[in-house]
């Protein structure tokens, strides 16, 4: 077993895929097989930490402007406006918008399981126009995907949803590493930057953990820009 490890460190495979490896073998020995001691001195490798790339609400709003159709624009506006991940976002059906109580429904999200996210009235008028255009056009089924395919059975999927991003931010002259968990990450630190609790923020981004949330209080510039620096109140006469 070390010696596969040390096979795939020589062979550059990146530490997220190495320790994926380490999992599924400690599964399969250690659940599977009831072997835990062959896995003994299988250890995952350490992953640097690093800060996650923020759109300015400029960058944000020439960004969704710049998308090419109506569904992208109204995807990308969706992404930024709840902090849902990509699965996510293609998972949603028509049913699951509540214009009663102003929330999306996300059924079976990251560790399977269900939760809310919040619907703003300007999001929810886009979503109406984006689903009177699409059923005026026979792309949108009664119940179906809010966001479908080609064929309206699918639903887009993650890899779609990329692209749109990424052509998106380029017609939109934004040179930063652009994804559709960029604007996840947008959303929670310019919540971050409006005052909103990060428990809150953390129920909103499905975390299980705290301190994953608290990783935007390092990249809101914001509030960064609040603090007086102990410089200022040096006197220098």
């Amino acid at each position: 077993m070390r010696r596969y490890q040390l096979y795939l460190v020589d062979r550059g495979v990146s530490p997220v895929s190495l320790n994926a490896a380490i999992t599924g073998l400690k599964f399969f020995f250690g659940t599977t097989l009831a072997k835990e001691a062959l896995m003994a001195k299988m250890h995952p490798v350490y992953l640097p930490r690093t800060l996650p790339v923020i759109l300015s609400r400029e960058e944000v709003g020439r960004l969704i402007a710049a998308a090419t159709n109506l569904k992208h624009q109204t995807v990308l506006a969706l992404a930024y406006g709840t902090g849902l991940r990509a699965n996510e976002v293609a998972a949603l059906k028509v049913g699951d918008i509540d214009s009663e109580r102003m929330t999306l429904r996300v059924e079976q999200g990251k560790g399977q399981k269900d939760r809310y996210a919040m619907l703003s009235p300007i999001l929810l008028e886009r979503l109406r126009v984006w689903r009177r255009v699409a059923r005026a056009q026979g792309k949108m089924l009664d119940g179906g995907w809010l966001f479908p395919g080609l064929n309206p059975i699918e639903p887009l999927s993650t890899r779609q949803l990329n692209r749109a991003v990424h052509a998106a931010a380029e017609a939109a002259g934004i040179d930063k590493r652009v994804s559709m968990h960029t604007l996840r990450h947008s959303f929670a630190t310019h919540l971050l930057e409006q005052k909103v609790d990060i428990r809150v923020i953390q129920v909103m981004l499905g975390h299980k953990k705290l301190e994953t949330t608290a990783l935007y209080a390092q990249v809101a510039t914001d509030i960064l820009r609040e603090v007086v620096s102990p410089l200022e109140s040096l006197r220098t006469d």
